[in-house]
């Protein structure tokens, strides 16, 4: 296994995100990427970006405990929860010593993967509020949370 990958992987165990390795057949919103009801599946030999692990992570770890067994497949149609991942995401890269461009890759993120780079390196920082609001951090601590998963 890739070494970040592996650190992605037994981060998000420590943090109580459930992570699993193995093949997906079929179409998936990101390559090699997929969520089963509440888990990360992880297709390695699919995968196309290795932050997009955080970024997908970040859609769960989001989403109060009560729904998140209902999560499944494409969860990132609602603009609130992409924003929060993306902030989430950024957080566990830097709790994990990642590069941001290693999470905002020039592929994804319909071009604007630099000026997220910029804008969170310059402590502009979008998707904070959905985080304060579920109990994760504030928007004085950020990027330090106070804890990884909403309740």
């Amino acid at each position: 296994m890739d070494a970040v990958l592996a650190r992605m992987v037994d981060f998000l165990s420590t943090v109580g995100i459930e992570a699993r390795l193995e093949r997906i057949d079929g179409r998936t919103v990101l390559p090699g990427l997929t969520i089963d009801h509440g888990a990360l599946v992880i297709d390695e030999a699919a995968l196309a970006n290795v932050g997009d692990v955080l970024h997908e992570a970040g859609h769960i770890a989001i989403t109060p405990m009560a729904d998140r067994a209902a999560l499944d497949t494409n969860v990132g149609d609602d603009g609130g929860n992409e924003m929060g991942a993306l902030a989430w995401s950024y957080a566990a890269a830097c709790h994990l010593g990642i590069d941001a461009q290693v999470v905002f890759h020039e592929q994804g993120y319909r071009g604007g993967a630099r000026a997220l780079i910029d804008n969170f390196a310059a402590g502009r920082y979008i998707g904070v509020p959905m985080l304060a609001w579920r109990g994760l951090t504030t928007e004085r601590d950020y990027p330090v949370m106070t804890r990884w998963l909403a309740g």
